[in-house]
């Protein structure tokens, strides 16, 4: 179990965080918890369809590649 550097994941949603706006989102980080970082959707993102498979495939696959410790992420 590797701790979550919370500079790193700050980073890194910042880096994500242009392509989220450019649709009319955004992401905010709400809490990370055993490796678990729980985002949260704001703007186009809350109740849209495609929010989910961006979460899962576009902001987790990320998150977990360039974040040691990031296990999963999760929308709240």
């Amino acid at each position: 179990n590797t701790e979550v550097d919370l500079d790193i994941l700050n980073d890194t949603i910042e880096y994500i965080r242009p392509a989220v706006q450019a649709d009319g989102g955004d992401i905010k980080l709400s809490s990370v918890e055993n490796g678990v970082v729980n985002i949260e959707m704001l703007g186009a993102c809350q109740g849209c369809p495609m929010s989910i498979a961006t979460l899962k495939s576009g902001i987790e696959r990320i998150l977990m590649d360039k974040v040691p410790g990031v296990v999963e992420v999760i929308a709240t």
